[in-house]
């Protein structure tokens, strides 16, 4: 296909990004669940030495589901996202669009700068929006501690305040006018549990590379994104059946003592009394905990317990975790 190609008849990608516990696996998920009968390639990536994220995104027959570890699409992984969407763009004609889900910590100026450098991937793929979640609960926060944060506001042509459910009428207010401040150009949508009609995310030609070269003169350059050091994730894992209301109480402590450092938890646990798989989810001093599918009969039984956030000691969770064992 020649690089003239038009530009309707390019697969659609949309990146999805914001920051940590944002939403943006639920938002996934429901795309992934819309009766919209299109067949649409999902690329998900998290930050940290292990994810679960792809056990957490339910399988579609018509999605496709690539999953990296290790690092950011932006970072050690980009060369991947190349590959991965020359791979894609081989199979155009079954293509009807391209997900991508970003970690929580991603410079989005990177992310989009590939879909114009590599030229076997803007020949037959197209930037068709950037579409960030903002947590209007934690939003003031997250924007004070990262600059990733305030990178992805800035940068995205579509912004859905997500969590309006449990967030107070003035912080939806104050999440609305922080988001004009940093970027007035972009379309706003409120949302709760991420529910958005597929109309205002996929399909909608919304990047427009002048204006983000305004954002970002330099964004189609070489980068050398470094995460903050002190910023750092890891997974703690258990064979042992977990008490639920040993771990609400330890980690209620963990929060009340570390709150602002502790940006996001999440899990899997196989649960004593549970024959289901227990997902668990906590953004700050929000959690949430939900029965999924049944454990499968020959499915080994691993409890997994991810924590991201800043200067924390992996040791001193571990033993906290190890407590929460059922006796």
């Amino acid at each position: 296909m020649s690089v003239a190609t038009h530009v309707k008849d390019r697969i659609p990608a949309t990146v999805i990004t914001g920051f940590l516990g944002s939403g943006k696996t639920t938002l996934v998920n429901r795309i992934l669940h819309e009766n919209h009968g299109k067949k649409i390639a999902v690329i998900v990536n998290e930050f940290g030495e292990v994810s679960i994220d792809g056990q957490l995104v339910v399988r579609d027959d018509q999605a496709e589901l690539v999953e990296f570890n290790n690092g950011c699409l932006c970072c050690t992984v980009r060369g991947d996202l190349i590959e991965t969407l020359e791979r894609l763009q081989e199979r155009a004609g079954e293509l009807e669009g391209i997900l991508i889900e970003t970690t929580g910590l991603a410079d989005p100026a990177p992310v989009a700068s590939t879909f114009f450098v590599a030229d076997e991937v803007k020949s037959r793929i197209r930037l068709d929006a950037f579409v960030t979640m903002v947590d209007a609960v934690n939003l003031k926060l997250n924007l004070e501690q990262s600059t990733e944060a305030v990178e992805q506001v800035a940068f995205s042509d579509i912004v859905l305040v997500n969590k309006i459910d449990v967030a107070s009428p003035e912080q939806v207010r104050a999440a609305e006018a922080t988001v004009r401040k940093l970027n007035p150009l972009a379309r706003i949508h409120f949302t709760q549990n991420a529910e958005i009609d597929l109309d205002h995310v996929i399909g909608i030609g919304a990047f427009d590379l002048m204006q983000k070269l305004d954002v970002d003169p330099e964004f189609l350059g070489d980068h050398e994104h470094e995460h903050d050091p002190s910023v750092g994730a890891f997974i703690l894992e258990e064979t042992r059946p977990i008490d639920l209301n040993r771990f609400s109480i330890w980690l209620n402590e963990i929060a009340q003592a570390r709150g602002e450092d502790l940006y996001r938890t999440k899990g899997i646990f196989n649960a004593k009394g549970f024959g289901e798989r227990v997902v668990f989810q906590s953004v700050r001093m929000l959690t949430t905990m939900r029965l999924e599918r049944p454990w499968g009969e020959d499915e080994p039984r691993l409890s997994q317990f991810v924590v991201i956030g800043r200067d924390l000691d992996r040791a001193e969770f571990a033993e906290g975790f190890a407590r929460c064992v059922a006796g």
